[in-house]
């Protein structure tokens, strides 16, 4: 008589969301997550980013996620917009058909904070300022890119305003 077929679904982590000292709420996990897992989706609304600005102009805080060269973005609404930014991320995002997935890049240990480098772009806020505590803080969240690209802007101002 033949065996049955094997299933091996692999459970998604227990988490869960309370206070963190990076900033307000954070994700944390109840399980521990192996290397290369994936733990959840960046879910929300697809919205164009014309419209993303108008939305959220006088607000603070957004849980936009800009995905590949696109121009919307997810408006987040979900666990995943707990997840918060760190120099020292036990996390990073993958997209994959205009989705996008949050995965461990290393271990992480039951009641552990998930977070990833946000790497910020395409922001009209003069700082998007890092308190997220890692001895190798860069105390940004914008990305590299757009440090680089912000510095270039300045450079041409001044050499503009120099020229008057």
């Amino acid at each position: 008589m033949p065996r049955p077929a094997r299933t091996s679904k692999i459970q998604a982590p227990r988490l869960l969301i309370r206070s963190s000292s990076i900033h307000a709420a954070g994700c944390y996990t109840l399980d521990p997550i192996p290397r290369g897992r994936r733990v959840l989706e960046y879910d929300g609304a697809r919205i164009s980013k014309e419209l993303a600005d108008e939305r959220y102009a006088d607000r603070p805080v957004t849980y936009l996620f800009g995905v590949g060269d696109s121009s919307d973005v997810i408006d987040g609404f979900g666990t995943a917009m707990f997840l918060n930014h760190s120099c020292d991320p036990n996390c990073e995002t993958e997209e994959h058909n205009g989705r996008v997935y949050i995965h461990a890049i290393r271990n992480i240990a039951a009641n552990e904070e998930l977070v990833y480098e946000y790497n910020l772009y395409d922001s009209d806020d003069d700082n998007a300022d890092c308190y997220c505590g890692a001895p190798q803080c860069r105390r940004t969240m914008f990305s590299d890119d757009e440090l680089k690209r912000r510095a270039r802007s300045a450079a041409r101002k001044k050499s503009r305003a120099a020229k008057k």
